[in-house]
């Protein structure tokens, strides 16, 4: 069975985004950059929020070409082509990629139907996304990528009023500051 793994940057005080909604204050280099290139090899499939797969939809486009892109830029941009996506969104009314479907309603027995059925590990990304499926107990694995910055908030990576145990797999220092916590959801 596939697992669900949620991975997340995130700040320090525990956001995902600063107070203007703004994604783009956490930090990549060329090291965070090949971990989560690294990272993204085994995922079949990616279930997005319509505001994560929008920012997201920008590897549909990235050019392919050799020599347009660095090497690791292209390949990040195949593996990502390459899986299927869902978007879960009551507004978005076309997607802008290729193997990509928008359903309606999050539906907790559909995404354990997929998880039985996928041949690959699933993420989903968006943190009101993952918050339900912490809460409907879908969630197996997450993945913190903690940044060394305090955004004084907008909106949560993990969401209120939800009780899980996490036990600790693995941890990772990168010499940017930011730390990758890797954590199973114990059931």
């Amino acid at each position: 069975m596939a697992k669900l793994i949620y991975p997340i940057n995130v700040s320090l005080d525990g956001y995902m985004e600063d107070e203007r909604g703004n994604l783009e204050w956490s930090i990549s280099d060329d090291e965070l950059f090949a971990f989560w290139t690294d990272f993204q090899r085994p995922i079949g499939t990616y279930l997005y929020g319509r505001r994560m797969y929008e920012s997201m939809v920008y590897w549909e486009t990235a050019s392919a070409k050799p020599g347009d892109q660095p090497e690791e830029t292209r390949e990040f941009a195949q593996i990502w082509r390459a899986a299927e996506k869902i978007v879960y969104s009551r507004t978005l009314q076309a997607v802008s990629s290729a193997s990509t479907r928008i359903e309606r309603e999050f539906d907790a027995d559909a995404i354990r139907r997929l998880k039985k059925s996928s041949g690959a590990d699933i993420t989903i990304g968006g943190p009101e996304l993952a918050g339900q499926a912490m809460s409907a107990g879908l969630i197996d694995e997450c993945h913190l990528l903690l940044n060394p910055i305090v955004l004084g908030g907008r909106k949560r990576a993990l969401p209120d009023n939800l009780s899980i145990r996490l036990e600790l797999l693995g941890e990772r220092r990168f010499r940017s500051g930011v730390v990758h916590l890797h954590y199973r959801v114990i059931v």
